[in-house]
């Protein structure tokens, strides 16, 4: 039992380090910025229930597809070390998953907080 304790700690280590990669990048740290304002507006305007399900839904979903594209850009970086075409495509195609998600977050949460803002002016 205490040797599955002890992989089971190794695991959360790595998952640290790789937490403290993704820091380095400016875009994780930029997305968690703004992760940490909308968790900021979301105590401020109190909202519902099922608005934060989305919230800190939307907030894992980001963080964790910026991270995946870190990985991948190292790994590709790692096998083909010269931009090829082939690894152009696939770090666009994985930079643009990042995108997608980034706007339709956004849109997500114009639609939960404007008319918050709006009520107040």
């Amino acid at each position: 039992m205490k040797f599955c304790f002890v992989k089971l700690k190794q695991s959360f280590c790595h998952a640290g380090q790789g937490i403290k990669e993704a820091f380095k990048q400016q875009n994780f740290r930029l997305m968690f910025f703004m992760a940490v304002l909308v968790l900021f507006l979301s105590f401020l305007f109190k909202i519902s229930f099922w608005e934060w399900l989305i919230i800190v839904l939307l907030i894992g979903l980001v963080l964790v597809l910026e991270i995946l594209n870190t990985a991948i850009e190292k790994l590709l970086n790692f096998v083909s070390p010269g931009l090829s075409d082939q690894a152009r495509v696939i770090k666009d195609l994985s930079a643009s998953a990042v995108l997608i998600i980034c706007l339709f977050s956004s849109i997500i949460g114009l639609l939960i907080f404007l008319p918050k803002l709006i009520f107040l002016f």
